[in-house]
Formats: structure tokens, C-alpha cells, sequence
């Protein structure tokens, strides 16, 4: 038995598809790798191969950075078309020593009101002095 015969039918790929999916989504806006693999099906790395590649060729550019709970800069947000990059923002060395600071001296006061707290709870409560009484 033999394949199908493709005269006739027009043949696309799957990653063709998806690659013009991808590159549609850039020219609509900015978006993370993270949300393109989620709007395209793609596997994650898959996205991040492809902008890579397109970012090398000069085809997209680094629009911005998305930010990871700490505040510090972690996912590239691409945009398609010839343009400048954004540069990632660092923290200096003299604003990492006043966080570090700033987090031991509430870790400081966090331990000093547990310690209060449950000094308070191990307290005898005081006796209420005896009334008397009447006879």
C-alpha cells in the first residue's frame, strides 16, 4: 500500500505555523517567553531558542525586563524590529548592604517580639486577692 500522493494538496509545517504564530504575537506587543508559550502552544525553550536566534540576527530587541519577587531583573521581554537594548539594572553594592541591613535588624526585631510573646504566655497569672466574706 502507498502513502498518500501530496499532487494537488498544499503541504505546510507545523513549525512554520507556529513560527508565524510567534513572530505575530512580537509585532502585536511586548511579551515575556513565558506568556508566547502559553499563547502558541510552544515549549517553553522552544520560545526562547527562537527569540534568541531572532535577537542575534538583529530582527528583535530586549524592550524591557520582568521583575522576580525580589525586585531584581530576570525575564527578557522581546519586541520585534531593530532597536536598542535595555540594559538590565543592578543594584549597586552600597543599596545590597542596606538591604542586608535592613532585613537582619527586622529579623532582629521579629525575634525580640516572639521572645516577649511567649514570655508573656509562660507568666503565672497573678491571684486575685480574696474577698471577704460576710458571715
Amino acid at each position: 500500500m502507498n502513502p498518500p500522493s501530496p499532487k494537488g494538496k498544499r503541504q505546510i509545517k507545523i513549525n512554520a505555523i507556529l513560527q508565524a504564530q510567534l513572530i505575530k504575537l512580537l509585532l502585536e506587543g511586548t511579551y515575556t517567553c513565558q506568556e508566547m508559550a502559553e499563547m502558541t502552544g510552544l515549549h517553553y525553550v522552544t520560545v526562547l531558542q527562537y527569540t534568541r536566534e531572532l535577537h542575534r540576527a538583529g530582527a528583535a530587541h530586549i524592550a524591557g525586563w520582568e521583575k522576580d519577587p525580589r525586585g531584581r531583573d530576570l525575564a527578557k521581554i522581546y519586541k520585534i524590529g531593530e532597536g536598542k537594548d535595555r540594559p538590565r539594572q543592578k543594584k549597586t553594592q552600597a543599596e545590597r548592604q542596606v538591604a542586608y541591613r535592613a532585613k537582619k535588624k527586622q529579623i532582629k526585631i521579629m525575634e525580640l517580639i516572639r521572645c516577649s510573646a511567649l514570655s508573656a504566655e509562660r507568666m503565672p497569672t497573678p491571684l486575685k486577692p480574696e474577698e471577704p466574706q460576710m458571715a
